[in-house]
């Protein structure tokens, strides 16, 4: 505990020590489930410092695959039960994890189709078992879904009009194409996307939240990466993640 404390206390002060003209490249390894919140607030992040910051994207997945194998980021933003992980098995610096947002699974339609009635667990069954095909994530709100169904005693019914396309696929894309009819994903993956119906949320006797944190690699640039951490979990991040229907951590 005392090196975690540590470890933290050096974050927090290593923020603050940072002159304008001390540029770094900091590269960043994310989520696409929340593209739109770092993306702005590491603009801001950007202007407000000096630094540059390297944005790349990927599925949860697939991105703790890659930090995994040895790919080496400063910060990598994922599904908090992946960074855990990765922290478990050294990939992560240990005691670096911060929670950066909470998001629940989003439903959504193709277009042309009557919109069935998600209030309820009951409500989506139905609409599952009238999909003529089903789309959902290979990341965090897809495990979810699949369990959702195993649970409502239906997998076996529906599993020829499943489809769960490789890790960082938009399943609104899927849906906008006309291969899905029913899509599940994060919400802030669903909400404000075009060529779609989005539904809502899940219903809160089914809906479960998905964390996304923070983790350091190792070999992290110091101070940098450590004020951009600070400046993603500080207060001031709130509505930029509030936008895109998330909470913050």
């Amino acid at each position: 505990m005392h090196g975690v404390l540590v470890f933290l206390a050096a974050l927090f002060l290593s923020a603050f020590s940072l002159s304008k003209g001390q540029g770094a490249e900091i590269k960043v390894l994310s989520a696409n489930a929340v593209k739109e919140a770092v993306t702005d607030l590491a603009a801001r992040f950007e202007q407000s410092t000096g630094h540059k910051v390297t944005l790349t994207w990927a599925g949860t997945e697939a991105a703790a695959q890659r930090v995994a194998k040895g790919e080496a980021v400063d910060i990598v933003i994922i599904g908090s039960a992946n960074i855990d992980k990765l922290i478990a098995d050294g990939k992560l610096a240990a005691g670096s994890r911060k929670d950066f947002a909470k998001s629940g699974v989003g439903v959504a339609l193709r277009t042309g189709i009557d919109k069935p009635d998600i209030s309820s667990g009951a409500g989506v069954k139905r609409a599952i078992l009238a999909a003529k095909s089903i789309a959902y994530s290979s990341g965090p709100s897809g495990f979810h879904v699949a369990e959702m169904i195993r649970k409502m005693g239906i997998s076996d019914e529906i599993k020829d009009r499943v489809k769960q396309p490789p890790s960082g696929t938009q399943i609104s894309d899927l849906l906008a194409r006309g291969e899905a009819d029913l899509g599940f994903q994060q919400v802030s993956e669903l909400f404000k996307r075009t060529g779609i119906v989005y539904l809502g949320p899940l219903p809160s006797d089914i809906q479960v939240l998905t964390v996304y944190a923070i983790g350091l690699h190792p070999q992290a640039v110091p101070e940098a990466a450590a004020a951009l951490l600070a400046f993603l979990t500080a207060p001031g991040a709130a509505p930029a993640i509030r936008e895109m229907g998330m909470d913050p951590g």
